[in-house]
């Protein structure tokens, strides 16, 4: 049952978040804007860095809504359900003291998800227990085709000290979704994550996922998009104390006109600490639109910590566009070793070639390059359920792009991975010249 409060008795997220401000200087990733407030944010605008790469026109139903509009038409949370198993899943007033322990939002749509949802959820793994399978938790929209309310969700996903298992969240159906996905992960505690977007074609998926590691706690946080017009996933993680690992992974394909964006960010704030990413795509399709944004920082304190961030995009045709930009910011020498990586290419001729020599057909030859493009990462998933969905998702994507042209580049493409300088990552948010500046402009 939904529970209403009134707007004055929520959270008061100026206390909970001493970094609740929008008016820094963005030139330190720390000093970013973060706030539980819609009004604290700027109107989006392409020419800033948190918006350069994103379709603002086709997400403007998420800016042109209030979170007052959604609280009131959606108290019931029509369009959304919810449904777990595996594990208790808690319908809690927005009041609960658990909420809002994490950082707060660092954008407009994650804000919205903290003041429009009517209610939040609360997953809970108790301390000193291990789940004997695998829990989920399933979102489902189901709103009509001509239905373009903006619907929103609050979740918190809170792992007892020591505890242990593996949750997924799946998103399936059809909605313009805001969602806030809080996780704490206690002392020594080992959680793995995975989040599933694999919506119909016309839903619109913001979610923000806001992470904290206690002491020799681990986290393996994996992040699977393969459906949806527009999906864009924000992940924020920082540690409460030492020896916290955290291994974040993803997979992504986007298909003709699907806009797919990851931005990660890493905040070594502990020292002895560890961060490991790895996110691979594939795009093919006339409008297939891929953004990667990696940003670690580490801090003074954290000495003797370990980093390392990849990204790869493989382009599969003509049309595809995919915009890569790993950042690493460093205040401190003392660390065991900080690195990144990121190349975008096509198929690699020599591979096929071997592989057509060797008799094998021109489309088994095509569909291997892929898998094996993408083996390394499924491999590390360690999910089976979700290896197999992934796995089942490339066969039936690449079945229907067909046999292609292997052979033929796509019009600009290198035939081999090649990475981007800063002089080419400053072009490529030229691909939204098309659109208006801001949303605020837009007629």
């Amino acid at each position: 049952m939904a529970v209403k409060i009134p707007v004055d008795s929520r959270v008061d997220s100026q206390a909970l978040n001493p970094n609740n401000v929008a008016a820094k200087s963005p030139a330190s990733r720390a000093d970013r804007p973060l706030s539980f407030h819609v009004a604290d944010f700027s109107r989006p605008s392409n020419r800033t860095e948190e918006w350069r790469f994103a379709p603002l026109r086709r997400l403007r139903p998420f800016f042109d809504t209030t979170a007052e509009q959604i609280r009131s038409s959606c108290a019931d949370q029509a369009g959304v359900s919810l449904t777990a198993d595996g594990i208790a899943l808690e319908t809690v007033a927005r009041d609960d003291a658990r909420l809002g322990k994490l950082q707060a939002p660092e954008d407009q749509l994650g804000a919205l998800a903290w003041e429009g949802a009517p209610h939040a959820y609360v997953a809970t793994l108790p301390a000193d227990t291990e789940l004997e399978r695998e829990a989920t938790v399933h979102l489902h929209g189901h709103q009509l085709a001509d239905d373009t309310s903006v619907r929103a969700v609050e979740m918190l996903i809170d792992a007892g000290e020591r505890s242990r298992g593996t949750i997924l969240l799946t998103h399936t159906g059809s909605a313009a979704l805001t969602e806030g996905v809080e996780i704490r992960v206690g002392d020594g505690a080992h959680l793995t994550l995975v989040s599933i977007q694999d919506w119909d074609d016309d839903a619109l998926h913001a979610l923000s996922f806001r992470m904290r590691l206690g002491t020799d706690a681990t986290l393996k946080h994996i992040v699977v998009s393969l459906g949806g017009s527009v999906v864009r996933v924000t992940s924020a993680l920082d540690y409460a104390g030492t020896g916290g690992d955290a291994e974040l992974l993803g997979a992504y394909f986007a298909d003709a006109g699907q806009h797919l964006e990851h931005r990660l960010y890493v905040d070594h704030n502990q020292p002895q600490c560890r961060s490991n990413a790895l996110y691979k795509g594939a795009l093919q399709g006339e409008g297939a639109r891929a953004v990667w944004v990696g940003d670690v920082l580490i801090r003074p304190e954290a000495e003797g910590i370990n980093t390392y961030e990849l990204n790869r995009n493989l382009v599969l045709s003509d049309g595809p566009r995919a915009d890569s930009v790993p950042n690493l910011e460093i205040e401190t020498g003392k660390i065991e070793g900080a690195g990144h990586a990121s190349a975008t290419g096509r198929f690699d001729d020599e591979q096929l070639f071997y592989l057509l020599s060797r008799g094998i057909p021109e489309k088994e030859a095509h569909r291997l390059v892929v898998m094996g493009f993408f083996a390394e990462l499924i491999n590390q998933i360690g999910v089976p359920t979700v290896q197999e969905k992934l796995l089942t998702h490339i066969e039936t994507t690449l079945d229907k792009l067909g046999q292609g042209a292997p052979g033929n580049a796509p019009a600009g493409v290198p035939s081999a991975p090649v990475s981007f300088s800063d002089a080419e990552i400053g072009r490529a948010a030229s691909a939204n010249e098309d659109e208006d500046d801001t949303v605020a402009h837009m007629g």
